[in-house]
Parts: structure tokens; C-alpha cells; sequence
């Protein structure tokens, strides 16, 4: 259906902003559709059989076309243009909607133990109907279908609001499946287990509630770059001009989907023409905005490229530096010849939860850099964080 309805309302012709919002509130109206449906349907099955599981599973539906409307809000807000309050523009009303939509699952979780346990401590019978069976497979296929066309385009379009909503009709996939095996266990059997069954399907919800709640979390919080996007930009700043020898610093902005702001440093050659060195530079901001949607800002680091005693020197540095750890990286690499001593001034990239403390690792380096032969070496380290 819903690749049917996007070749009817040709969002594949649109630009890659706007076909981003139309998925999204494509997919957010199509769900609001079935789940009212489904709460219908679950709604009438419950009443018949007079069973807990099915009537909460069927309100379970009522607030999936809750979050429905949620999700479809959320990308109707999120395009909204930048303005003075918001100079990065909207983007975040997408983490939002899906973290309501997290949150609406903990709650309806939470509504489904509560009378699950009620209906263990006060059991009842359950109305057995072939129609009511026939309702729940419906329910099954529905949702299944349901999670796989809000996984594919969540995953097309890179939205997490969308996937936390697949992740969502998985588990009602999951729950009502159980619901059916307690209705026809009950029949058969003549066991009551609806109310063991509607706990074990709250558990269920809780678990995808704390499934989405972590995928909306974690670009809230500030996650670190996928690494094949920093990977991407780095490999594009080194191979733009041989006058940029280094990068380092990479920060990414996440301000919503498709409104990322990059920040790096870029290391260029001291003997150069700054005048020439910052046209460089302003190309390749340009060029990386055409090429991957991003607003960027880089800083000039000038490194000493001509003089053999600093190439030399920073070689050694390196290898000091790979002797303590071998993920450890230096750049910023700087030399201050004196009569008495030199300085060698650069900065020291060490890992988040790295084994040893930043303390330890400078005291190391500094070391090693006192038993350089020759000149009386001594090393001024700033430390940084690998991000990746």
C-alpha cells in the first residue's frame, strides 16, 4: 500500500527534504487508519468474549493511532523553516514526537499489568468465537505489515521516530499472538491463563518501550557520528587540495535529520599563502555542503612542513605515542627550538573509557620524550578525545 501510494502522489519526484516529511506523514495517516480499525475490531472481539487481553490490546490499538497522530505531527513540525528563536530550524520535533510515542507505550504497558493482574486474582471465562479468532489473525497480519513498512521506510529515510513505531506494531504483533494462544488454550484446555497472558504481553510493551525510548534518546543526547559518515568527510577534506595535509577535531552537529552542522580542523602547510590557503578552505566548505547537506565550518591549523627536524622530530612523536597505545594519534605537532631545551607541543588523541587515565598516558609520552637523543626534548601535551 504504501509504495502504491507514494508512486500515486509522486513523492519520489520531490526534494530530499521534503520527500522525508511526506513519508513520514504518509506513513503516520496510513497508521492512524489501520489502528483504528484494529481497535474496532479487538474492541467488538473483547466485549464478546468478555476477555481482558483482547479489550486491552484492542485500547493498545486506540493509543497506536494516538502515537499515529504523534508521529504525524512531529514530521509536520519538524519542517517547519528556521526563524530567530530557532536559527537551526525544527529538525528535533522528530526526537520528540518519537519520544512521546515511546513514552505512550510505557504508560498503555503499564495500564495492561495493572487489570492483567486483576483478572489473575478475580479469573473469569472466556467466550470462545471462531470470529473472535478470526479478528486476531486479521490483527496479526495487519501489524506485521504494519511494522514492516515502517521499518523500510524508516530505514529509507533514516528516521528514528519511524523505526521506534515499526518496533511498536512488532510487539503487537508479538502481544496479540499471545492474546490468540490464551483464547484458544482457554477453549481447549479449559485453563485460565488471560490474565498470565496479558502480563506476559505488558512485559512485551514495556520492552519495546525501552527499545524506542533508546533510539529517539541517544540523537537527543548528542551520539556520537556514524563512522562511515566521519569517514566520508575525512577522506573528502584530504583528498580536496594537496595543501591540506591533515584533519583532526571533527565535530558533527545533529540539529534533526538533515540538519547537521560540521566543525574540523584542518592542517595546511605554515610556508603557505594564507590568502590562497583560506580560498582553499572556503571552496572545501562549499563542497562539502553540495555533497553531504551540511553547514561547515573549518579552522586552519598551520603545521611546519619544510623543515626536516620538525618532520623528523614529529615521527618520533608518533611512534612514542603508538609504543604507550596503539590507537593513540597525535596532530597539532609544533616545534620551539631553544639553546637550554625544545619544546615539542602537540596534542594526544586518546579514546572515551581508554584503560589508562589521561594523567598517565601524558606522563608516559612526556617520558619517552625526555629520552629522545640529542637536544633536551620536553613535551607540552593537550589532550583530546577520539570520538570514534
Amino acid at each position: 500500500m504504501i509504495l502504491l501510494l507514494r508512486k500515486v502522489f509522486h513523492l519520489d519526484t520531490l526534494s530530499e527534504d521534503k520527500k522525508r516529511s511526506a513519508y513520514g506523514k504518509l506513513c503516520g495517516i496510513v497508521g492512524i487508519a489501520f489502528n483504528i480499525l484494529l481497535f474496532a475490531g479487538k474492541l467488538l472481539a473483547g466485549m464478546i468474549s468478555h476477555s481482558i487481553a483482547i479489550t486491552a490490546d484492542a485500547f493498545n490499538n486506540l493509543s497506536d493511532a494516538g502515537t499515529s497522530v504523534v508521529t504525524l505531527a512531529g514530521f509536520k513540525l519538524a519542517e517547519k523553516e528556521a526563524d530567530t528563536d530557532h536559527p537551526f530550524g525544527h529538525g528535533r520535533m522528530e526526537y520528540l514526537a518519537g519520544l512521546i510515542v515511546a513514552g505512550v507505550i510505557f504508560v498503555v504497558g503499564f495500564e495492561l499489568l495493572r487489570d492483567s493482574i486483576d483478572k489473575i486474582i478475580h479469573p473469569t471465562e472466556i467466550e470462545f468465537s471462531w470470529v473472535i479468532v478470526g479478528i486476531l489473525v486479521a490483527s496479526i497480519l495487519v501489524k506485521c505489515y504494519m511494522a514492516f513498512y515502517n521499518f523500510r521506510v524508516g530505514k529509507e529515510i533514516d528516521s528514528a521516530t519511524l523505526k521506534a513505531t515499526g518496533t511498536d506494531s512488532l510487539s503487537d504483533c508479538i502481544s496479540t499472538a499471545v492474546v490468540l494462544a490464551a483464547t484458544l488454550i482457554g477453549h481447549f484446555t479449559n485453563l485460565k491463563i488471560d490474565g498470565y497472558c496479558g502480563v506476559a504481553v505488558a512485559i512485551l510493551i514495556f520492552i519495546a518501550g525501552i527499545n524506542a525510548a533508546k533510539e529517539i534518546l541517544d540523537p537527543l543526547l548528542g551520539q556520537a557520528p556514524e563512522k562511515e559518515f566521519v569517514h566520508a568527510i575525512e577522506t573528502k577534506v584530504l583528498n580536496f587540495n594537496e595543501n591540506i595535509v591533515g584533519v583532526h577535531d571533527l565535530i558533527v552537529h545533529d540539529y534533526g535529520p538533515g540538519r547537521r552542522i560540521i566543525s574540523l580542523h584542518a592542517e595546511v602547510p605554515a610556508e603557505g599563502d594564507i590568502l590562497i590557503l583560506h580560498d582553499i578552505i572556503d571552496m572545501l566548505e562549499m563542497a562539502l555542503k553540495e555533497e553531504f547537506g551540511c553547514l561547515t565550518t573549518i579552522h586552519m591549523d598551520p603545521v611546519v612542513t619544510s623543515d626536516e627536524r620538525v618532520t623528523e622530530l614529529k615521527q618520533i612523536c608518533t611512534g612514542i605515542a603508538a609504543e604507550v597505545a596503539d590507537c593513540l594519534t597525535i596532530h597539532d605537532f609544533r616545534v620551539v627550538f631553544g639553546e637550554s631545551h625544545t619544546n615539542l607541543i602537540f596534542d594526544i588523541v586518546i579514546p572515551y573509557e581508554f584503560s589508562m587515565t589521561d594523567e598517565q598516558v601524558v606522563k608516559a609520552i612526556q617520558q619517552k620524550v625526555t629520552e629522545i637523543p640529542g637536544n633536551k626534548y620536553f613535551a607540552v601535551i593537550c589532550v583530546d578525545k577520539a570520538t570514534m
